[in-house]
């Protein structure tokens, strides 16, 4: 094993570690909260995602010698933040973490449900995921509305560096905030010496609550969310690069540190999709069968970059909200304009996308359950219409 170590394996590692944690921590953060994390529990949240996934990437490449990639549910999250708080709070949102892994875990093991939510129609996958994404899309611009001398250095780090190289674009971003926050906002006395304090890992572990709203408003929408834009295509991306491994054993793994990481406010740890690219392409390493070494790299500095969880909150929480979700925003555009082409693309379906994506998007919620599940339910229901109306005129 140790004799397929390389330094460009090495680096690639690092790379994209930091690329995965820094292009969607703010999302992560933003999610948790908005579901009614504490601080302290958000930090918790973040670093027991990191070290799960970091642990799960060197378990499974490990053992399966493929650049096998992990990631948290960034979807996942943004459709936490579209939810918005939950009767009951963050214990009912825990809950709903612990079901959702749950149910990975079966996807994993009975095949029955792997297929059923592979059998869900892509468009209307899709078009659930873009109207999550939008909302929090928006705030980039409210950032900008907000204060310009803020916002303004954010967007412009993201499109110049974009421009230039995509891969670096929220990376940028997150450096312009970072210069943002230590240069154009005032911080309070004392603050830099809480910082310092808080370089020690924080743990939260909090006690779940299960309600119906609990498993309807996230547990069902963050797992097909999870299932959809994570893992299959993760499965995807591996095959496209010449690797074949088999789903079932993989989504039931990521389900069981899911599983681990939810207590201590974790939504969900999946198969990741852009950096699954990165550990499986050339740059990783000429060889095919050593590009594992990547994939063992990333978790390393996942795992590092966990411990360091509590510090990241800390200082993020210095800035006004609305930077952050920018930060957030800017790091989705690329998944929104994504999920929106495909929802879209196939004319036979685009008016039944078009009701999902309206409904998910209003963020409104029907008794107490969130708008992405109703969003699907009246996709789903537009499309049966239309197929009744088709097969009547035969």
């Amino acid at each position: 094993m140790f004799k397929d170590f390389s330094l460009q394996s090495l680096f690639m590692g690092c790379l994209i570690a930091f690329v995965g944690f820094a292009s969607s921590f703010a999302v992560i953060v933003h999610g948790l909260q908005a579901v009614g994390a504490t601080d302290a529990q958000a930090a918790s949240g973040l670093m027991a995602l990191s070290v799960s996934m970091g642990v799960c990437a060197i378990l499974v490449s490990a053992v399966t010698k493929m650049p096998i990639s992990i990631a948290w549910s960034t979807p996942g999250a943004a459709l936490l933040a579209s939810s918005g708080a939950i009767e009951g709070g963050f214990p009912v949102a825990v809950g709903a973490f612990l079901v959702c892994a749950v149910l990975i875990v079966i996807a994993g093991l009975f095949r029955p449900l792997g297929r059923a939510v592979a059998a869900i129609p892509a468009p209307l996958a899709n078009a659930m995921l873009a109207g999550v994404l939008i909302g929090l899309c928006f705030a980039p611009v409210n950032a900008i509305a907000f204060n310009p001398l803020l916002g303004l250095p954010i967007v412009l780090a993201w499109i110049v560096v974009g421009a230039v190289k995509r891969l670096w674009a929220v990376p940028a971003a997150v450096v312009a905030f970072a210069l943002v926050l230590a240069f154009g906002v005032n911080i309070p006395d004392g603050a830099m010496m809480s910082l310092e304090h808080s370089l020690l890992p924080s743990v939260e572990l909090v006690r779940p609550v299960f309600t119906v709203a609990g498993l309807v408003s996230i547990a069902l929408p963050l797992f097909i969310v999870t299932m959809a834009s994570q893992n299959i295509p993760g499965i995807a991306v591996l095959k496209v690069h010449h690797y074949d491994p088999k789903p079932g054993p993989l989504f039931a793994v990521t389900g069981l540190f899911s599983l681990l990481s939810a207590p201590f406010g974790g939504n969900a740890v999946n198969l990741a999709a852009v950096t699954a690219a990165m550990c499986a392409g050339q740059d990783a390493h000429a060889d095919p069968k050593r590009r594992y070494w990547a994939a063992i790299i990333a978790g390393v500095v996942y795992i590092v970059l966990g411990l360091l969880a509590s510090a990241v909150i800390a200082f993020v929480t210095l800035a006004p909200p609305v930077l952050i979700e920018a930060v957030a925003g800017l790091a989705l555009v690329g998944a929104l304009s994504n999920s929106a082409m495909n929802a879209f693309q196939r004319v036979e379906s685009r008016e039944a996308a078009a009701v999902t994506f309206l409904v998910t998007a209003s963020g409104v919620s029907f008794a107490g359950i969130s708008g992405a599940f109703w969003g699907l339910i009246a996709g789903l229901l537009m499309m049966a219409l239309s197929h009744l109306v088709q097969v009547l005129k035969r």
